[in-house]
């Protein structure tokens, strides 16, 4: 361990030992998210830097503090990304946060989720214990992928101190086509495309139009741009940026904002006047002031899952868990975190 483990390895004894709760953050950039933050704050905005970086291996190690900007900037100088296009929601965004929140942009369906990339964890429990799982390389586990589970966990299960991860080259060409047509063709033309081996790399659909966006090789963008028609949008690169960060007028209501994670193909959910639709149908953007109990039933009832992204009643943000889930999550906290004092509140009343 070094001096900033042992650091917080004290603090985290102290906290206990007083009775208190711990606030982690890295840039505070997602604070919105997740249940209201209590506790004494604990920042890892100075932990920063690139520990190891081999581009030939497509493998980046990082300090947790680090900002984001400057690790995608440090990718790309050797035309390289982070595959999962998390969303930053702030120029103070950091790796660690990016992690512990498991957010994925437009790609993920196409290109993996957070935590397909998340190859090793370091971090701090909640007894003072500095823990390392997962490594360098990518291999095959057998139970619970400790990396990966604490990919989403919003600090509930440790502090994380420094993340491995895979990283992809950056696709060669890009091209952005826009169909206009109704949710339910949206939603059968992409059922239809996702069957074909085309490189669709970000999906969209509201307001009447269908945008769908092609990132590969130049001969396998153009040639599955003329196979699906549709015209090229003057937005580019630039509107999937927004979307991602949440910056085109769709997500600028007052409203709550919602997140439902359907299987694709479910019928439209009559919830919200206003819907954005990506990952070929499977995440559903609902801006409504509709009771949560409702929002959660609905999405069960086609068999996916809803959380309150932004605004709203904070103590009912992600859907209620089964008592298999519960049992699992219980379990799981006791054994990292017994006494909650790591972002207490955030991911579950309580927990």
């Amino acid at each position: 361990m070094n001096a900033f483990v042992d650091a917080l390895a004290e603090q985290i004894t102290r906290t206990c030992e007083n009775g208190g709760m711990l606030r982690i953050v890295g840039g505070d950039s997602k604070a919105f998210y997740g249940g209201a933050p209590v506790g004494d704050t604990l920042s890892l905005a100075r932990h920063q830097g690139v520990i190891s970086y081999e581009p030939t291996e497509l493998v980046v190690t990082v300090r947790s503090g680090t900002p984001l900007a400057e690790l995608q900037a440090t990718l790309a100088g050797e035309g390289q990304m982070l595959a999962f296009e998390p969303p930053a929601f702030g120029a103070s965004a950091t790796i660690g946060g990016t992690i512990a929140c498991g957010l994925s942009g437009p790609a993920r369906p196409y290109r993996g989720a957070a935590r397909d990339y998340v190859l090793g964890v370091n971090c701090v429990n909640g007894k003072g214990q500095y823990l390392r799982f997962g490594g360098q390389v990518m291999k095959n586990v057998a139970g619970y992928d400790l990396s990966r589970v604490m990919t989403g966990a919003l600090g509930t299960l440790g502090i994380i101190t420094e993340v491995s991860l895979k990283v992809l080259p950056l696709p060669e060409a890009e091209q952005t086509l826009c169909f206009e047509c109704t949710q339910s063709d949206a939603l059968s033309r992409l059922g239809e495309w996702a069957l074909q081996p085309w490189p669709l790399s970000g999906t969209v659909f509201f307001d009447g139009v269908l945008r769908v966006r092609l990132s590969g090789s130049g001969a396998g963008v153009a040639a599955a741009a003329a196979a699906l028609g549709g015209e090229t949008c003057a937005e580019g690169a630039d509107f999937w940026h927004d979307l991602r960060e949440h910056r085109l007028p769709f997500f600028a209501s007052d409203l709550p904002l919602w997140r439902l994670s359907l299987p694709p193909q479910a019928p439209p959910v009559a919830l919200a006047d206003q819907q954005l639709l990506e990952w070929g149908g499977g995440q559903r953007w609902l801006v409504t002031e509709t009771q949560p109990q409702q929002i959660f039933a609905a999405a069960a009832a086609v068999g996916g899952h809803a959380v309150r992204f932004r605004g709203g009643d904070r103590a009912n943000s992600f859907q209620p868990l089964d008592a298999v889930g519960q049992r699992l999550h219980t379990g799981l906290k006791a054994a990292f975190d017994p006494v909650g004092i790591l972002n207490r509140d955030r991911l579950y009343p309580e927990a």
